[in-house]
């Protein structure tokens, strides 16, 4: 147990295969759990630890780094304060920026209600970003006599790249220029991975993730950098457990990047084997332990992956080929994973070898298109031919944000918010309807999108009986599912995070459904929204501004007749957080259907995977759509048209077989243990990879539901 073991290829191996194979060296593959016999090879490798003391200890370092000591009472010791419920985990440079980003406004806006930091100088920089426009209008921060409400919440944040000076960046980014944000926000760490490797991932995601595999599958002891023991305990050791409190996980990434989209699905992997692992893991009676601290019963966490999809559809932009490709890779790799845990039933079985072999990243993955945030410029007195990168990324950003928030919002917990928060709102937490940690686990899986709209209510009191609110609901609605667009009287971005279909054709049909009195029929026989199989709803309102029950209804009935075969729908309702009133609808599983997620993909098979005759003309997209929609799937098409295995050579430019063993002498000598080696050429993507990503499409292609009928044993 525990040794490293050779599989041999299948004596009935094709030609094809046989000649691909020749040019990789053979597949070694380790054991997962050295303690728990597996009786098929595993791909997984991750370091855990397993002594509760240590990661105990760990905690509670972190828990001091992240309440520090200010010399109270020992009743409000750090040792009694609880982790955040919400983590972010920012990866890459466009993870790691967003999350920052993020992380700003929350401080920001809490040091403007606490009245601690108005200084001339700090005045200055809030006036400048429009974010911090729509987080002032958004709680009524400019209003001087009104009771404000406001976002408390204080995510723990978690900043990791593969570059050197990745705190240097942090520390004289615009965003932290007041010089009190690094100081005063003591829940956001940085992940210093420079010992590791110090010079990025050379915008390839294969090379991300192999450096990920070394991060992760080291002993953290070995680390010269210690506070990574503390934070792996924290994110992987622990989760789930009631020593650590955080339920809601975000990782937040570019998929076009090398880093990021490398990187961030091989974390998730790592936080959910150890996760899943506790669920098999028998600890004797006498080791067990009551105390809320110590226990190791753990709970539901719910985890989502935030991406960031490239540029696609814009002709006046010279893009990137490799960003497509990059952005491919990740989806098909999670698509595939995705298919293996919900729906391949073939080789089910309940042992702990068969789940643990069928884990995937996240229970979520949140779509969210750079591509189409050009249009909230375009909108803005912009011209499209004007707009910059820069620029794409800071909407994207404010977009992202704004997502987080109302996610945020609407599940958490009272011990979240600042303790006065309720006392000085006067707000009732008996009126809200919040979603936990096990209701998003059940109601989202795979990829999701978002649509999103708010509107401005008026400043006085709102009853049932006022019938001036003047809050038009069928216009809030049709903004959530817009292009996007700025709204220049909340400053927040709106619309949907990913097109259902190509946008001069999405375009038209919106202005059917709108000049049809919003007739459903004009867009609910779109596959993303026909095919969504789970929506979540998040209502936020103001205090004291009560949406009568005609409106609440009127949004419930747009839900059903836009979305008509989801099979469950789920709403929370926010009473307090917000001075307008805000519509959040997060669509499952459909999103794979859209334009932009299939363009992806079969970029990324063409370039990668084809053989050399299919890789630049239309045979192989032609194949591929049938193959979703035929009724039988005929898995030997894809072994005509593909190679086994994926070429990372196709995007590098440069020579792979010189650059593969620079990485696997790394490995070697930073994870000193021979049974733990896995060559870089274990981690490629495969052609089965493709069949499973292919079934999954197929899957939710033919999704349906079936209605409720009435039986009666009367005649």
């Amino acid at each position: 147990m525990g040794s490293s073991k050779v599989v041999n290829k299948d004596d009935s191996q094709t030609a094809t295969e046989t000649q691909q194979t020749t040019e990789t060296a053979e597949r070694v593959v380790i054991t997962a759990n050295e303690m728990v016999p597996v009786p098929e090879p595993s791909e997984y490798n991750f370091f855990t630890e397993r002594e509760l003391e240590k990661i105990l200890a760990n905690l509670d370092t972190l828990r001091d780094d992240v309440y520090p000591s200010t010399g109270a009472e020992p009743e409000h010791s750090a040792a009694n304060h609880s982790f955040p419920s919400v983590c972010l985990i920012g990866l890459g440079r466009c993870g790691s920026n967003i999350a920052l980003e993020v992380a700003t406004l929350v401080y920001r806006a809490r040091s403007y209600y606490l009245n601690e930091f108005k200084t001339q100088e700090t005045q200055r920089i809030e006036k400048d970003g429009r974010p911090l426009r729509w987080i002032r209008r958004r709680l009524h921060l400019n209003a001087e006599n009104t009771l404000k409400p406001i976002f408390l919440i204080e995510p723990i944040v978690m900043l990791g790249d593969l570059d050197k000076d990745i705190a240097g960046r942090i520390r004289y980014s615009s965003r932290t220029e007041d010089g009190k944000f690094l100081e005063n926000y003591t829940k956001m760490k940085i992940m210093d991975l420079s010992e590791v490797h110090a010079g990025g991932a050379g915008n390839a995601p294969i090379l991300g993730q192999y450096l990920a595999k070394i991060i992760l599958n080291k002993d953290t002891e070995k680390f010269s950098n210690q506070d990574w023991k503390f934070i792996h305990s924290y994110l992987i050791d622990s989760c789930g457990i009631k020593a650590n409190q955080s339920r809601l996980y975000f990782y937040i990434f570019s998929a076009g990047g090398g880093t990021g989209s490398g990187m961030a699905s091989e974390f998730g992997l790592a936080q959910q084997y150890a996760y899943m692992r506790k669920t098999f893991e028998i600890r004797p009676h006498d080791t067990l332990d009551d105390d809320r601290h110590r226990s190791f019963v753990f709970e539901p966490i719910f985890t989502s992956g935030i991406c960031i999809l490239p540029n696609i559809s814009n002709q006046q932009a010279s893009v990137s080929e490799a960003l497509h490709i990059n952005a491919g890779r990740l989806l098909c790799k999670y698509l595939s994973e995705e298919w293996d845990f919900s729906y391949n039933y073939e080789d089910e079985a309940e042992s702990e070898a068969s789940v643990m072999q069928r884990i995937r990243p996240w229970n979520a993955m949140m779509l969210i298109s750079n591509d189409i945030m050009r249009y909230a410029e375009e909108t803005d007195d912009g011209k499209i031919e004007d707009i910059d990168v820069n620029s794409m990324e800071k909407y994207a950003n404010q977009y992202i944000s704004q997502q987080i928030f109302n996610i945020l919002t609407a599940q958490a917990v009272t011990t979240d918010y600042d303790e006065n928060y309720f006392r000085r709102a006067g707000i009732d937490i008996g009126e809200t309807i919040r979603l936990d940690a096990n209701d998003l686990f059940m109601s989202l899986a795979g990829p999701v999108a978002v649509a999103y709209a708010e509107s401005v209510v008026p400043h006085q009191e709102a009853t049932f009986g006022d019938k001036h609110h003047n809050i038009d609901v069928d216009d809030l609605f049709y903004r959530s599912i817009e292009l996007p667009h700025f709204n220049k009287d909340t400053q927040a971005i709106e619309g949907i995070s990913l097109l259902p279909i190509e946008s001069q054709r999405y375009r038209a049909a919106l202005e059917k459904y709108k000049s049809n009195s919003y007739d459903a029929s004009a867009l609910n026989d779109l596959h993303f929204f026909k095919n969504c199989s789970s929506i979540v709803s998040i209502v936020s309102l103001p205090k004291d501004f009560k949406l009568s029950y005609v409106d609440l209804n009127r949004l419930k009935s747009h839900l059903n007749a836009l979305f008509p075969n989801t099979t469950l729908k789920r709403y929370a309702l926010v009473i307090g957080t917000s001075a307008n009133l805000s519509l959040t609808t997060l669509v499952a599983k459909s999103p794979c259907l859209s334009d932009d997620f299939i363009t992806l993909i079969v970029s990324y098979i063409k370039r990668c995977f084809a053989k050399d005759k299919y890789r630049y003309e239309e045979t192989l997209d032609k194949t591929l759509i049938d193959m979703i929609k035929a009724e039988e799937f005929d898995e030997s098409k894809i072994d005509q048209l593909v190679n086994v295995y994926e070429s990372p050579a196709k995007i590098l430019d440069t020579n792979w077989f010189a650059i593969k063993p620079m990485y696997e002498k790394k490995y070697r000598e930073l994870i000193r243990d021979d049974s733990k080696f896995q060559s870089i050429n274990d981690i490629r993507l495969s052609s089965e990879n493709i069949k499973k990503t292919i079934r999954y499409l197929r899957e939710i292609y033919r999704h349906r539901i079936s209605r409720t009928k009435i039986l009666s044993l009367s005649e």
